[in-house]
């Protein structure tokens, strides 16, 4: 795991800028301002409107007199580009999106002694390197987990599929159908990382080590992985919505996911399964982050505190699939479940490669910046 001093110096030479020197923390939380608004992922904000029993958000509303506005995002960019814009407070940011939002001078620190639960959060999660800088904390923890291998059942039978070649080479699948089309692949360009975490495996003589951090040669080998991914996939996804209605009804069999999805499907009765493949899987760990203008700071701030409730995180991670940041939600909680944080992989911390943003600076010199993998990954899904 990269030190916080060395991701500092990496966005500093990549970005060209210093890092935000915030003067103050906020002293105390105050009056509630009657609102507060957050971008976040599907699934992570739930008021009952899916399901009664999953519901964080109206309890909250009443004791605080805080009224709740969502709006969902699809993709890390997206919610860099909203947060550039403004009008937001908070944001649920994976780790791909949060060095950048600090680094761009779009979220401020946090003053962690006003926040009752800090202390209950996951000693793992406390310092982490992806929101933690210089020593400050850039919000508080929310949930984590892995981009797991979502399959069909009918389509791979009783046994799940052992690796991600599934969905990177052309084969013929259990079902005795080729894969050609049935695939899907993520629509961002941090799915680079998922190409690079399975030839890592597969081709270790390309000397990959960590899928974030890759030098010309390696990065080339993930973008023809990639290109030659292209035929396979019947869509590029972000939409977790859109996704599921393509494994219900347009034959799709086999794609990276979260295990949001793979609980809808389930729920619905659909033959889904879900599996970690050999290789490994890329993971996020997502942070609730304060727009550095928030115009709602002390409901914000009684949300951070709120977000870290134990029964909320429990809540969360049994509707979601997640692993929560604060380990007392493992016990006790109806929704989740005694064995629900096991499931969900609370022991396989150590074997996720966490998404973060790839920088030109790096441990092995120097590598191929995030900007490039942007550009590359759209003319990939073009085709080109």
């Amino acid at each position: 795991m990269k030190s916080i001093l060395n991701i500092t110096t990496a966005l500093t030479l990549v970005l060209g800028s210093t890092l935000p020197a915030f003067s103050a923390e906020m002293k105390e939380i105050g009056k509630g301002e009657g609102e507060v608004n957050i971008v976040a992922w599907a699934g992570y904000i739930e008021r009952g409107e899916s399901d009664k029993a999953y519901d964080w958000v109206t309890g909250f509303e009443k004791e605080t007199g805080c009224k709740v506005n969502v709006k969902t995002a699809a993709t890390s960019d997206e919610m860099v580009t909203l947060m550039n814009q403004g009008g937001f407070d908070l944001v649920t940011a994976s780790g791909d999106a949060s060095l950048r939002l600090v680094a761009g001078k779009k979220v401020q620190p946090i003053n962690i002694s006003l926040i009752k639960n800090w202390s209950a959060v996951d000693k793992r999660l406390q310092d982490a390197p992806w929101f933690t800088v210089d020593g400050k904390h850039y919000g508080t923890p929310y949930q984590w987990g892995p981009n797991v291998l979502m399959y069909n059942t009918k389509a791979f039978g009783d046994k799940a599929p052992e690796s991600w070649d599934v969905v990177f080479k052309e084969m013929t699948l259990p079902d005795g159908k080729s894969n050609k089309g049935r695939v899907q692949a993520y629509d961002g360009p941090i799915y680079i990382a998922d190409a690079a975490l399975f030839l890592k495996s597969t081709k270790p003589e390309l000397g990959i080590k960590d899928p974030y951090q890759l030098n010309e040669k390696q990065y080339a080998a993930a973008i023809d992985l990639l290109k030659g991914q292209r035929s396979l996939v019947g869509r590029y996804w972000h939409d977790a919505t859109v996704q599921t209605d393509d494994f219900k009804n347009e034959g799709v069999v086999a794609s990276g996911s979260w295990p949001f999805q793979v609980n809808l499907l389930q729920a619905a009765k659909q033959p889904i399964a879900s599996t970690i493949p050999k290789e490994g899987a890329t993971g996020w760990a997502d942070t609730t982050m304060l727009h550095a203008d928030a115009k709602h700071p002390n409901c914000a701030y009684m949300w951070l505190n709120h977000s870290l409730d134990a029964k909320v995180q429990g809540d969360v991670a049994a509707w979601f699939g997640s692993v929560p940041a604060v380990p007392a939600a493992c016990k006790g909680n109806e929704l989740l479940g005694e064995g629900g944080c096991a499931t969900n992989g609370f022991d396989n911390f150590e074997k996720i490669s966490f998404w973060k943003t790839p920088t030109a600076k790096c441990e092995q010199g120097t590598c191929v910046p995030y900007s490039k993998w942007v550009s590359d990954y759209i003319a990939v899904m073009g085709g080109q």
